[in-house]
């Protein structure tokens, strides 16, 4: 039987892992529920995992062109979050998740053109 209080410790962890700021404001809240992660964040994470799911079925090719437009696909996101950083601007939580859907697709790419090139050069 595993022990309660250390499962409650491992979650604490991996809450406490520095992924998001999780600040209230600019996290998505349903009945006064907020997201584990702010806006930004889900939108990576539903891009991320749609690009993962889509090359499971789908075959790509990994050329110079598409590492270059999944670098382009970061740049919205990069974008917004320092202008907001800077406070050039305010950005609202429905900017930010579609900046996060875009950069999560972006950075599924990378991760993938760089898997596919360590595995081509081992």
């Amino acid at each position: 039987m595993i022990n309660k209080s250390y499962l409650v410790n491992i979650y604490r962890l991996f809450l406490d892992l520095p992924i998001c700021h999780r600040l209230p404001d600019r996290t998505f809240n349903i009945r006064g529920h907020y997201f584990p992660v702010c806006s930004r964040c889900t939108g990576f994470y539903i891009g991320a995992f749609t690009y993962f799911t889509y090359v499971y079925f789908f075959y790509v090719q990994y050329t110079i062109v598409l590492i270059i437009f999944a670098f382009l696909m970061i740049m919205p996101t990069l974008l917004d979050g320092l202008t907001q950083l800077f406070g050039f601007r305010d950005s609202n939580n429905i900017l930010r998740l579609f900046t996060g859907l875009i950069g999560g697709v972006g950075l599924a790419i990378l991760i993938k053109a760089l898997k596919y090139m360590i595995l081509i050069h081992l």
